[in-house]
């Protein structure tokens, strides 16, 4: 994949001509505050009004600046000081060989509106007629935003599930079907996301694209099947990257340096540019590299401890090219290359079957707060590529787009199966401690790859704005378990605890080999049609067509089936269906318009993988056999909201209330003594709630926001099945009225920065953001109350001291505090941060092992961290 990385941004750079530049005219004057002083360090912004190409320069000593090579035309001049004002001119003519001059005084500032394109067409966030939060560059800089989890806490209805390295899993407005694990590679993504214009999402784990130069980010609240398709089913998130800008040249870079308690140092260093090639091309690189502090403690069978085992690192690319020939076409070709290494997991062990405080034949184990128990390292890494082409042709009435997309994906995950193994060898099958306590990794590798395309056509005819476009995607993942356990069939050579091993190689507990080829086409449209001045009415439809072919097998002492003999099931899941939209938005006045929605989100459907056959118990190969597939996922939104400009346009102000009707939930389930995960399809579901958003700069120095969200979702079904004695039992805690699992009821996250200009050019400023996140169940049968009872295997390291381990399933609130003190002048921004002021242990889901008997962990957060970061603007 390096290879082909290397060879297609050789292509596009070898594509385009490097034409000469003639210098032609420019711009000269001086920024000055509203008492006539000099400003040093403002941005000036030289922007051409028929060609859109743009240059950036900083005022000097005197707050001077000049712009010279400007080819003649129309330009706009804007400046911007922070914690200053903002000034612009229009309409400055420059001919060939003659210098204009543009001064401006710089004014109180009103805050900025921010243009989005959740709709595939610019608004702002205030007249987009649906509910969306996008945090901006800047704003994301000022708050120390560093990944999607930083996002989802600063963002209403948003809630990203840390599920070890690699696993961030996302849910919008409380829909989610629990926790996915990385061994379940068939379910599908329920929140589709978005780097610019090509889907990223399509292998269920979102990558964590790094925010280095990323112009906003999008969240996208309710489903959006009818313009983002499949996986958008509750919502979108769109990363919207800074493009290219013709005829400027930038270099810009940020480094940082951070120091975490009880734990390891982090650093991260990342540099861009923007350079015109000629006058009708440019390129814009970023190059990034973290390294991720360490903070948990992994203690080892002779009781040594290695410490901060999840430390780690990223480092990538991202490349883009603009080329345009002329005012119609735009062609845009752009690579993105990133590596993830990882050492460990941030897992703290509240039980363990192999290091715990109840044993008396083995030494007995107190872990502490930031501890897990291993016996061999757990690395993990992730390799990503994106090559996309973006092709935009303006007929003048008419726009034609062109996405076409390239997505490799490679992931190992390096798991210690310790605990599982020695709960199946030892609690089950009786075996002695020196079979029991082998080493036993588990390597999940994931080999992913996927072609999109998606051509759209846009125009407006009088009143109506529309856009019609198809959709063609071909995926494949081809996805593997090897879990080998050397020296056991040495140990174990004959009896009912041998497989026959037909496909496994020796020693291997547990094989499989699963590969998917998924191919979806739709067709979409959708027209907003102004009925008056005020009353809009928008209307969209959606046709999806996919089939997923699956084929598996599975091997070994723990994955064959009846007879030990090897299982193999392949499938084929087909399905087609439609997603209407229908908004209504009314312009109440000039800074206040009310909408009202109803939309259909979809999430594909699947097949399960089969039960470990020879590890399950005959009820259970009752209660949870016979479950080959899970159907389509469908959620109908029904919404209303309003929004507002205040202040004069320094402030905003929106609410919505929505109703989600969910039918088909794919609702994750372990299964029992097998140690399988299964999807169940839950009939119906609900989820309702709001969520409010408040910003404003109250002054010149000060500013202020806020959001929250409420969501009560449950199911609105009970799954049952055959127990003993021809009863019926509740499989898996599926019950009507039972919360939906991994979201919280309420969340809430306020910001503020005050900030003042000590002289010309010299801005300080401090900021802190609170955050809140209720209490969430990992998934659906957390909330049953024998949950939190675990029956021990007495028979490893018994007799015990006790036979059964109490604890509460229900994740606790949290609350997180940061802070920044810093200081702009010139081109330089440095800050000092101080990021879980209160140094909060969160929970923030929980890992578990055989159900729960063989381990109960939880994944948790970064402790309270110091550091330093500096932007510079060369």
């Amino acid at each position: 994949m390096r290879r082909f990385a290397r060879f297609l941004l050789g292509f596009l750079l070898a594509a385009v001509p490097l034409l000469a530049q003639t210098p032609a005219g420019g711009i000269s004057g001086t920024v000055r505050d509203a008492s006539g002083s000099g400003m040093p360090g403002a941005t000036i912004t030289i922007t051409n009004q028929q060609s859109g190409a743009s240059r950036v320069v900083t005022s000097g000593t005197g707050g001077a600046y000049t712009v010279a090579d400007l080819p003649p035309g129309t330009y706009s001049v804007a400046a911007d000081l922070s914690g200053v004002g903002r000034a612009e001119m229009r309409d400055r003519q420059v001919s060939a060989g003659a210098t204009v001059t543009a001064d401006l005084t710089l004014e109180a500032r009103v805050r900025e509106s921010v243009t989005v394109t959740a709709m595939r067409r610019e608004e702002t966030v205030l007249s987009t007629p649906l509910s969306i939060a996008a945090p901006t560059e800047d704003v994301m800089r000022e708050r120390g935003i560093e990944n999607v989890e930083d996002i989802a806490a600063n963002v209403a209805g948003f809630t990203v599930q840390n599920l070890g390295p690699g696993q961030s899993q996302v849910a919008i407005r409380g829909v989610s079907s629990g926790q996915i694990s990385r061994d379940q590679p068939g379910p599908k993504e329920e929140v589709g996301t978005y780097l610019d214009e090509s889907v990223i999402s399509f292998l269920l784990f979102t990558p964590n694209v790094d925010l280095f130069d990323m112009n906003r980010v999008e969240v996208l609240r309710g489903p959006q099947g009818t313009l983002f398709g499949s996986g958008s089913l509750s919502g979108t998130v769109r990363y919207i990257s800074n493009q290219p800008l013709l005829g400027t040249t930038q270099y810009f870079g940020e480094f940082a340096a951070s120091a975490v308690s009880d734990g390891d140092a982090g650093g991260k260093a990342k540099f861009g540019m923007n350079v015109p090639l000629g006058s009708t091309a440019a390129l814009r690189v970023v190059g990034y590299y973290d390294h991720f502090a360490g903070y948990m403690d992994a203690v080892q069978p002779d009781r040594s401890v290695q410490e901060d085992v999840n430390s780690g690192d990223r480092y990538g690319v991202r490349a883009a090219i603009q080329i345009a020939p002329n005012d119609q076409l735009t062609i845009l070709p752009r690579l993105l290359y990133q590596k993830i290494e990882m050492d460990g997991w941030n897992r703290i062990d509240d039980y363990n079957i192999l290091a715990n405080p109840f044993t008396t034949t083995r030494p007995a184990v107190n872990l502490g707060e930031r501890q897990l128990f291993t016996q061999v390292d757990e690395p993990y890494t992730d390799e990503f590529l994106l090559a996309d082409l973006n092709v935009t042709y303006d007929f003048g009435d008419l726009a034609l787009t062109s996405i076409t997309s390239y997505t490799d994906r490679d992931i190992l995950v390096v798991r210690d199966a310790g605990a599982l193994t020695s709960s199946i060898t030892g609690g089950s099958f009786g075996l002695p401690e020196n079979v029991y306590t082998l080493d036993a990794p588990l390597a999940d590798a994931t080999t992913a790859s996927g072609w999109t395309q998606e051509i759209r056509l846009s125009g407006t005819t009088g009143r109506l704005q529309w856009l019609a476009g198809g959709f063609y995607s071909d995926a494949e993942k081809d996805y593997g378990q090897h879990l080998d356990v050397a020296g056991y069939e040495a140990l174990v050579p004959t009896g009912d605890f041998v497989n026959t091993r037909t496909i496994a190689p020796r020693d291997a507990l547990f094989f499989s080999e699963l590969t998917y080829q998924t191919r979806q086409y739709a067709f979409f449209g959708e027209g907003t049609l102004a009925l008056t001045d005020r009353f809009s009415f928008i209307a969209g439809l959606r046709y999806y067509n996919f089939k997923d072919d699956k084929e598996q097998i599975f091997d070994g002492l723990f994955g064959a089936g009846a007879g030990g003999r090897p299982q193999s099931a392949p499938g084929t899941t087909e399905a087609d269906g439609v997603a209407p939209r229908f908004i209504a938005s009314y312009k109440v006045s000039e800074s206040t318009t009310i909408n009202a929605q109803v939309a259909k989100g979809f999430r594909l459907g699947g097949i399960n993988d089969p039960l470990n056959v020879s590890l399950c118990t005959p009820a259970d190969l009752v209660t949870f056999g016979g479950q080959e597939g899970f159907k389509d996922e469908t959620a109908w939104n029904y919404e209303i909201g309003t929004k507002t400009g205040l202040f004069g346009g320094s402030g905003s102000f929106a609410v919505s209330a929505f109703y989600m009707d969910i039918t088909d939930l794919q609702v994750v389930v372990t299964a029992g003594s097998c140690s399988s995960r299964l999807v169940f399809s839950v009939p119906e579901a609900r989820s309702v709630g709001g969520d409010v958003e408040f910003s404003a700069a109250v002054s010149d120095n000060f500013d202020f926001s806020f959001s929250a969200s409420y969501n009560d979702a449950e199911l609105l079904s009970t799954v049952t099945a055959s127990g003993p004695n021809n009863t019926t039992v509740i499989v898996s805690g599926i019950e009507d009225g039972r919360r939906l699992p991994s979201v919280p009821e309420f969340q809430l996250a306020a910001a503020a920065t005050y900030q003042q200009v000590f002289r010309a050019g010299f801005v300080g400023y401090v900021n802190g953001t609170y955050t809140h996140i209720g209490s969430r169940f990992t998934q659906v049968g957390d909330e049953d109350p024998a949950t939190g009872v675990v029956n021990l295997f007495t028979n490893v390291g018994g007799p015990l001291t006790q036979n059964t381990f109490r604890f509460n399933p229900e994740l606790p609130a949290y609350d997180l505090i940061n802070v920044r003190v810093g200081a702009r002048f010139s081109n330089l921004d440095v800050a000092l941060f101080a990021n879980n002021v209160t140094d909060e242990r969160a929970y923030l889901a929980l890992d578990r092992e055989r159900g729960l008997r063989a381990r109960v962990g939880y994944l948790t957060n970064q402790p309270r961290t110091f550091g330093v970061t500096t932007r510079v603007d060369f």
